[in-house]
């Protein structure tokens, strides 16, 4: 309750002074403030080269603890297209190590191309991985989760062609592959046997069709970005485990004025079949209900909502309200209200270029208060 509270009064008297702030705006802003905007702005001009920004990877989560490394990020339009209409396309490499022994390399392709009539994306990652196991269901084994480490690489790969304005379609390919070598002896992984306890192998074909009418990859402040996919795992592929796996997320975004928005999502998540332990439809982390360890719910069906308020506070400087309920279930019908676990909390966001690229610092009130540190809008 006083949790609750506390967020109340935040929220309120930030928005109110955020309005104030609108009202007021030929009010004469301090010259201190302006300075350390001012350099701010010089510093991120002094890391971000013509091609490539190089920043300090430095993230926060209660996956990770805390994680130190390099990132090198190059926002870009396609080749021979300059219109400042289409969409920018993106490449971030990151190498982080973790304060939990965690090593992790990722990459990612986000290529729009073509008048923004193709997209293309690519990700790699390769991590040593320290992790925790709570269980199966939406009421966990343990409340402390039974630790495990993973050697596993990641990789996909989305083609989507627009088949009529706003509407894109294509294939997707997934792989991974896990070698757990380190788990508790005689704990829950070892005595449950549960799919995937000793490692898995994924190879997998699926279809993705899109609905995407927003005005800004990084920053929408309108239209949809609605995604649905179905992948399908079999040993004809590679893949030891057979299973399918179907996803929907609907994302609206709203203008509740000239600076402020209002960012809706409803995630889906349906599995069938003999998914292991690590692909099956799980919520928490940082992307889906912050505030809960990622992977604290799991089971064959999973959901979660979210909203998301974000406005403007000074300069490059922004910051967010948010909130979500999710939970899992063995069975479609077994999905109910009472099954809900609710989440809230605040953030903030610098802007680092013009196209709308983030810095976001988190703070999320689940079943644990947990902070998060890194780049882009989690909706």
């Amino acid at each position: 309750m006083k949790t609750a509270l506390f967020l109340f009064l935040f929220f309120s008297i930030t928005i109110s002074l955020t309005n104030a702030q609108e009202v007021n705006d030929t009010i004469p802003t301090s010259g201190a403030i302006d300075k350390f905007f001012d350099v701010g702005d010089r510093v991120i001009d002094l890391i971000s080269g013509e091609k490539w920004a190089f920043i300090p990877a430095v993230t926060y989560s209660p996956e990770t603890r805390l994680g130190l490394g390099v990132r090198a990020i190059r926002v870009f339009k396609h080749k021979g297209e300059t219109d400042p209409n289409l969409r920018p396309s993106s490449i971030p490499i990151t190498v982080l190590y973790t304060l939990n022994n965690q090593t992790i390399f990722t990459t990612e392709l986000d290529l729009w191309a073509n008048e923004n009539k193709e997209y293309l994306n690519a990700r790699l990652e390769l991590s040593n991985f320290p992790f925790k196991f709570y269980g199966i269901g939406n009421d966990p084994i343990t409340d402390e989760g039974e630790s495990y480490t993973t050697r596993f690489a990641y990789f996909h790969l989305n083609y989507l062609r627009q088949i009529i304005p706003g509407i894109f379609f294509g294939p997707r390919y997934e792989f991974r592959v896990d070698d757990i070598y380190r788990r508790v002896p005689g704990g829950i992984l070892e005595t449950t046997q549960v799919p995937g306890y000793d490692g898995q192998r994924l190879s997998g074909l699926g279809l993705n069709l899109n609905h995407d009418t927003r005005d800004n990859i990084f920053q929408p402040t309108k239209g949809w970005n609605n995604r649905f996919s179905w992948m399908g795992f079999t040993s004809f592929l590679g893949s030891n485990f057979s299973f399918n796996q179907y996803t929907t997320d609907f994302r609206k975004y709203f203008k509740t004025s000239d600076t402020h928005v209002l960012a809706l999502q409803s995630w889906w998540s349906f599995t069938t079949g003999n998914p292991p332990f690590q692909h099956i439809s799980l919520i928490g982390g940082s992307d889906r209900m912050r505030g809960f360890f990622e992977g604290r719910f799991r089971d064959n069906h999973a959901m979660v909502h979210q909203a998301e308020y974000r406005l403007p506070v000074y300069r490059n400087l922004g910051m967010v309200l948010f909130g979500h309920a999710g939970q899992v279930a063995p069975k479609v019908g077994d999905f109910g209200w009472k099954r809900f676990r609710y989440g809230a909390g605040f953030g903030f966001r610098y802007k680092l270029n013009d196209e709308g690229l983030n810095i976001r610092l988190d703070i999320a009130f689940g079943d644990q208060r947990a902070f998060y540190f890194g780049l882009n809008e989690v909706i």
